[in-house]
């Protein structure tokens, strides 16, 4: 059976709001490679509607899961960071920018994406992710780049559980996991951190 990727995006849910936008998120998993995992994310009954990133990984031929959201107009250009309010299940996720390329996290990716590791507990937590802390990366690897990120030619933000951290190294099995299993990740919101913001601080 092909991985129908058009039909995820057609199909995505609207959920958080960034910039005064409502976000839409579609999954991508490794499925778009031959792979076995899947994503069945929602927008959770509460007051915060928060966005559940959850589903099932199965590494026999793969071993990722991910949503993905437009941005529509890119990042403010003194855009510093992206804070993230989330609740965990003591797994290492990903956090992910890029141009929406549509092959910047295929095989033939052209640009790179910005990833950040995002390590969790079964707790809420609030952290910054400063832009100038994000890796290049290419086909599930760092990537040596003269690039820089361009907040205003930001076009997709993502999350993202593999079996590779930002650097490329393994996710090891405590903060991953091995064969196939679950996943819970709820993001309660996403905000933009302005260079005036942190002088201010």
């Amino acid at each position: 059976m092909s991985y129908d990727r058009a039909s995820n995006e057609r199909n995505a849910i609207p959920a958080l709001n960034l910039l005064g936008n409502t976000l839409k998120w579609h999954r991508l998993d490794d499925g778009v490679m031959g792979g076995l995992s899947e994503t069945l994310h929602m927008v959770e009954s509460t007051p915060t509607q928060a966005l559940h990133f959850t589903g099932q990984i199965n590494t026999k031929g793969g071993g990722f899961c991910s949503i993905r959201s437009p941005i529509e107009g890119g990042l403010p250009s003194d855009t510093v960071a992206l804070r993230i309010s989330y609740v965990g299940d003591g797994k290492t996720y990903k956090f992910l920018l890029s141009d929406g390329n549509k092959s910047t996290f295929g095989p033939s990716r052209r640009s790179p994406s910005w990833q950040a590791d995002l390590p969790t507990n079964t707790k809420e937590e609030t952290r910054d992710i400063a832009l100038d802390s994000l890796i290049p990366s290419v086909i599930g690897g760092p990537v040596d780049t003269d690039a820089k990120l361009n907040p205003q030619l930001v076009k997709e933000i993502g999350f993202m559980l593999s079996l590779k951290l930002s650097n490329g190294e393994a996710n090891p099995i405590e903060t991953f996991g091995t064969g196939a299993f679950p996943f819970s990740l709820k993001i309660r919101s996403i905000e933009v951190v302005r260079a005036s913001e942190v002088n201010e601080g």
